[in-house]
């Protein structure tokens, strides 16, 4: 049977490297291969957005072409970190109609966007719910296999009719082609996509750690010191030393380039001043 892990990965940022590096080493022990989109396959125009949105989201879509090949794909964004003892989800979820993905409709109330994409395709009368919430899941981490049309059902016409006026445009037109389509899913266990609305109390136990948002930082824009801290935590005896240094520099350097943006000031003085304020990884 043949497994494929997927994901995007367009740009140099260290966390990129630093993923791919976990996912192959991932990939290697469960027997898969580790498929990268370094640019994108679907056009698609975002002009003016009502909500924060990336052409880049689009580029999902390629699952479908995956699966013509590969009897399982395994997707993960490029802002995870599969920790060196994670189950082989492969195994753990074997079931082949059906998608595995993290229900966060139980830990984020998303029924503004799911009303909002109902009232622009169709409405869907019977939207799953779990504990009284909607079901909802986050598309960060998605595992999906052949028999299952999840991807056969979703068209690149369709994102761009909804990529200017829903949020999260493709996770909620996933979400919306599942339960209109009544596609055959289980919730998966939150340790294969640990994010911080779970709190961040054990996160680095997880099997896949999801840097969402904040991604267990104090600050947005330090998400990827946090990651790069926490993967050289992780990966202190199985990586190099001088990668991990590397990859320290990286991003702090990265950092630094935000904050000019932001203040207008030389790097230099900005070193200076946020090495005191700032942790670095």
């Amino acid at each position: 049977m043949k497994r494929a892990i997927f994901t995007l990965a367009i740009g140099d940022n260290p966390m990129y490297k630093a993923a791919l590096n976990s996912f192959q080493i991932y990939a290697d022990r469960v027997g898969a291969d580790l498929i990268v989109s370094e640019e994108l396959h679907y056009k698609i125009d975002i002009s003016k957005p009502k909500y924060d949105a990336n052409p880049a989201w689009s580029e999902k879509l390629y699952i479908g072409e995956l699966l013509k090949k590969y009897d399982r794909v395994l997707y993960l964004d490029a802002d995870f970190i599969i920790t060196p003892s994670a189950r082989d989800i492969f195994e753990v979820y074997p079931d082949q109609d059906t998608v595995y993905m993290f229900n966060e409709g139980l830990y984020r109330d998303r029924t503004p966007v799911i009303n909002e994409i109902c009232r622009q395709l169709e409405p869907v009368e019977d939207w799953q719910r779990r504990d009284g919430k909607l079901t909802y899941f986050n598309m960060g981490m998605l595992l999906v296999s052949k028999p299952s049309p999840l991807f056969n059902l979703m068209k690149l016409s369709d994102l761009q009719s909804l990529c200017n006026s829903i949020k999260f445009y493709e996770q909620t037109y996933t979400n919306y082609i599942i339960q209109k389509h009544k596609i055959k899913y289980v919730e998966a266990d939150p340790y294969f996509n640990r994010m911080d609305l779970l709190g961040i109390t054990d996160y680095q136990k997880a099997d896949f750690i999801h840097y969402a948002g904040r991604g267990f930082s104090p600050k947005s824009r330090q998400r990827e010191i946090q990651y790069i801290a926490d993967y050289c935590r992780i990966f202190a005896n199985i990586v190099d030393s001088k990668e991990l240094e590397s990859l320290k520099c990286s991003v702090w350097s990265l950092y630094l380039t935000k904050l000019k943006k932001k203040y207008k000031l030389p790097k230099p003085l900005l070193n200076w001043y946020f090495s005191k304020f700032s942790s670095k990884p």
